[in-house]
């Protein structure tokens, strides 16, 4: 495949225009999901598939389908997608890479006239990044019968309480399309930024994502009694904050035990009332566990919540944990992994197989369909931060092994 006519500076170009879209002045996005600038974002990429030839579609759920048909309509299609969507303090490139990778392979074939035998569909998922709508992936998920379609749209933002279904409407990306009818397809292939700095260490370009760790994220909420915080003596106070805190890291010491691949991170911590003088009647804290098996997670998560309920004794408190995101973890389609790869050693693309240790789209996806990833470095491994960055390198490479993989599927899809 490699005489297709790809572009990587188009490609990279592509990005810089993306970027501008909720730029920061630290060089990273905010573009949050269902925001007036993911509408902008949108816009501009459904005018970029409009420019050649694409029949752009809207589900119900906001995710766009940007379509190039093959000699053999019926066939079902080969995806290829990401998300345009940011974390408030993100990168230019989580996401955006792999929907444009995805667009300059199209704009490719377009150029060389090539027509594969299936159809090539572009996507780009809604609320990948989970900031605004809780939980993370919520337009996959919808769309791959994870999370029923009327529950996703009743979501709230965590932002101002807007309903996800008022927040779409709000941005005129609210589609008619069946979500549902994304689940018919042959393939689906997603490329992204690596997160971590495993292949940047070892001097590789591109990563092979066999597989994707297991995840628990649940909310956990710790209530004592409010008092005063001169006139309460410390033996008789019921400090919501001090027991979360232990807690904390309570989890932490737990980690090292069941081996070195686990991942524990508290992304919110909240006290009640929060107030100067008082001593905490309250906290919140969101617990998020992830490790390649998930029986040790769950192992993990038995062992931590004997502490929390042991030191929530001791101090007089009362704790509850409230799951609300879990992933069993899972490995990728075989066969599509192995054209990646095939399309790395024909290139001479040094490249491993590695897990994921974060959530993706493709997860959702490869619920219904044979599914993968790679990955590119990013330098020093940085996501989710201003300073994400890549370099065209990187960028044309990952173009390369994907535009072949991708190509190949939809000469072959059956």
């Amino acid at each position: 495949m490699s005489n297709i006519p790809l572009d990587p500076q188009r490609l990279w170009d592509s990005l810089m225009e993306m970027a501008r879209i909720g730029a920061t002045p630290e060089g990273g996005n905010n573009r949050p999901a269902l925001s007036t600038l993911d509408g902008k974002a949108r816009a501009l990429l459904a005018r970029w598939g409009q420019a050649i030839g694409l029949t752009v579609g809207v589900d119900r759920l906001g995710n766009m389908a940007l379509r190039r048909e093959g000699r053999e309509p019926g066939l079902p299609p080969v995806l290829v997608g990401n998300h345009l969507d940011t974390q408030p303090t993100g990168g230019r490139f989580d996401g955006p890479y792999g929907v444009l990778a995805g667009l300059e392979i199209l704009r490719a074939l377009q150029e060389a006239g090539t027509v594969t035998r299936a159809p090539i569909v572009l996507v780009n998922w809604t609320n990948e990044e989970g900031s605004r709508f809780t939980p993370p992936m919520l337009g996959a998920a919808g769309a791959m019968g994870v999370i029923p379609e009327a529950e996703v749209l009743t979501k709230p933002a965590t932002d101002d309480g807007t309903l996800y279904a008022d927040a779409l409407a709000a941005i005129g990306w609210a589609g008619d399309a069946d979500p549902a009818a994304l689940r018919n397809a042959a393939a689906y292939f997603e490329a992204h930024i690596e997160q971590g700095p495993v292949l940047e260490a070892e001097g590789l370009d591109v990563g092979i994502v066999v597989g994707g760790f297991a995840a628990e994220r649940g909310m956990v909420t710790v209530t004592g009694r409010e008092s005063h915080a001169g006139a309460t003596p410390m033996g008789m106070r019921r400090d919501a904050m001090l027991g979360a805190a232990e807690m904390v890291a309570l989890a932490e010491a737990a980690l090292p035990a069941h081996g070195p691949d686990g991942r524990l991170t508290i992304s919110r911590f909240a006290i009640v009332p929060g107030a100067d003088g008082v001593v905490p009647g309250g906290a919140r804290f969101v617990l998020d566990l992830r490790h390649p098996s998930r029986a040790t997670i769950d192992a993990l998560l038995a062992e931590v919540d004997a502490g929390f309920a042991a030191t929530a004794a001791r101090r007089g408190l009362s704790v509850a944990r409230e799951p609300f995101w879990s992933f069993p973890g899972l490995r990728f389609d075989a066969t599509l992994c192995g054209r990646l790869r095939d399309a790395a050693l024909r290139l001479g693309i040094p490249h491993r197989d590695m897990l994921s240790g974060a959530g993706h789209d493709a997860y959702h996806a490869a619920a219904c369909m044979p599914a993968a990833m790679l990955f590119i470095p990013c330098h020093g491994g940085l996501s989710h931060d201003p300073r994400e960055s890549i370099s065209p390198e990187w960028s044309e490479k990952g173009l390369r092994v994907l535009a072949d993989a991708v190509i190949a599927t939809a000469q072959v899809s059956a």
